[in-house]
């Protein structure tokens, strides 16, 4: 085994510049899942990367449409009945651009400097992508096969909260069935690894607060037409008490408290100084509601990532705005019902609504929290490969993240779910993203020992 992992190891290294290269291709591609306008760009990167795999022998290739943006498929079953087959996860869809003045160069361009490859992307997620592909065409070039059996399934609406990954995997049961899935979607820092085992549902939602016909002047109707931003800030200020806990009725009530033995865990790998670094903050908000790990992993959330209304311009507009709206993000505990919370959103929201304005909350992402293997065999092929790569083993960790697809398999598979991320990188959904081009090349020697590793599981 030793002798085919260094091969594959050899030819990664021969071929590095031509791999960064042709990842430039796959970063190029405006795969903006959030915007409709750039759906054609998607689609486009979807296709791409099809051609990529069938050539390289995988069979079965196809970018198959959803009610939305199409999932990347294909699969390498040659392996033998006696291999596991791992259905392998990650997504080429990426997050908007703005600000793009705060870019130092174009988001699209990707751009190398400094050891770095700079891109929309380049990190989140697709480094995802071209690891798996780049791995294993690694493998097969260097040994001729693979060492277990291969599905591969690259969503293409990650970023704007899967809306049509739960039908699509209710159809596709047969088509998805594996002995694990290996999520891929993360960062992987050889001085410290880590694996996050766990992350939070999520709720998103968009409120739209509609007054007068048209913006109409302030010094006529000031104090006789109620105004849509006034409401909208009412309804944003009620959201919270001011210790921060939220005052959303029966929030709280299916919070369950985490087990000591998890609570440790969280406490073990929760990072306040450089949460607080990061953030560029001193100190948190609601220390009174639990401990800071705690109110980043496992409590629920709720808050508002937008809003509008009024003038925008320079100087002042004497004006009573038409509308005004919000954005909701929500975060929520294992142990809540993204579908629960969503109809008590709606019904708290739309009851501030009064004869003079209309209040409509639409509901757009319903994602369950998700849960990953915290011991077996699959979690010790990953640490055991990371071990062998960097000499350090992994520390579990929980995340405040959502990962819609992976409560998706949680609930409706119930398939044991793994993780492994390709190299380590900063700036995710932000101006200026990149990847650490040497960090890249060792986890993608991590992940020839890791599939290899995953081969000696039995089926």
């Amino acid at each position: 085994m030793t002798d085919t992992i260094q091969s594959a190891i050899d030819y990664m290294q021969e071929t590095r510049d031509r791999m960064m290269e042709d990842y430039k291709a796959l970063l190029r591609f405006p795969s903006i899942s959030a915007d409709p306008a750039y759906a054609d760009d998607v689609c486009a990167c979807a296709d791409w990367i099809v051609s990529q795999l069938a050539a390289m022998g995988f069979e079965n290739c196809e970018a198959i449409a959803t009610e939305g943006l199409p999932v990347v498929y294909g699969e390498w079953l040659k392996a033998g009945a006696d291999k596991p087959t791992i259905l392998v996860y990650a997504h080429y869809d990426v997050q908007p651009v703005d600000p793009l003045p705060l870019w130092n160069s174009e988001p699209f361009e990707a751009v190398i400097r400094d050891g770095k490859i700079f891109a929309r992307g380049a990190s989140d997620n697709k480094a995802g992508v071209w690891g798996n592909l780049k791995t294993f065409e690694a493998l097969l070039r260097a040994n001729g096969t693979l060492p277990v059996n291969i599905k591969i399934m690259f969503e293409g609406e990650e970023e704007s909260g899967s809306p049509s990954i739960e039908a699509f995997v209710e159809a596709n049961k047969e088509r998805l069935r594996a002995d694990v899935l290996l999520n891929c979607d993360g960062d992987f820092a050889p001085a410290d690894p880590k694996l996050y085992y766990g992350g939070r549902g999520m709720v998103t939602a968009q409120v739209r607060v509609s007054g007068p016909a048209a913006d109409i002047h302030s010094g006529l109707y000031g104090g006789l037409v109620q105004n849509p931003l006034h409401v909208a800030g009412a309804i944003i200020g009620s959201f919270h008490d001011a210790a921060g806990r939220i005052q959303l009725p029966g929030y709280y009530d299916d919070v369950m408290e985490a087990a000591p033995a998890e609570k440790d865990r969280i406490e073990a790998g929760f990072q306040a100084d450089s949460l607080l670094e990061g953030a560029g903050v001193d100190c948190f908000w609601g220390e009174s509601i639990a401990p800071a790990s705690e109110r980043a992993t496992v409590y629920p959330t709720l808050d508002i990532v937008g809003m509008w209304g009024g003038y925008q311009g320079p100087g002042i507009k004497t004006i009573i705005p038409a509308e005004a709206g919000f954005k909701i993000t929500m975060r929520l505990a294992p142990d809540q019902d993204p579908r629960a919370i969503s109809r008590t959103l709606k019904d708290y929201v739309e009851s501030f609504a009064t004869d003079t304005v209309q209040v409509e909350c639409k509901i757009g992402e319903n994602a369950w929290y998700f849960q990953l293997e915290t011991e077996g065999p699959w979690l010790e092929a990953v640490q055991s490969a990371i071990e062998e790569t960097v000499g350090l083993r992994a520390q579990l960790v929980r995340t405040g993240g959502s990962i819609p697809i992976l409560g998706v398999f949680n609930r409706l598979i119930g398939l044991p779910i793994t993780a492994f991320a390709f190299g380590h990188g900063e700036g995710i959904h932000s101006p200026n993203e990149y990847l650490e081009i040497d960090t890249f090349f060792t986890s993608l020697e991590a992940a020839a020992r890791l599939y290899h590793n995953l081969g000696e599981v039995a089926g």
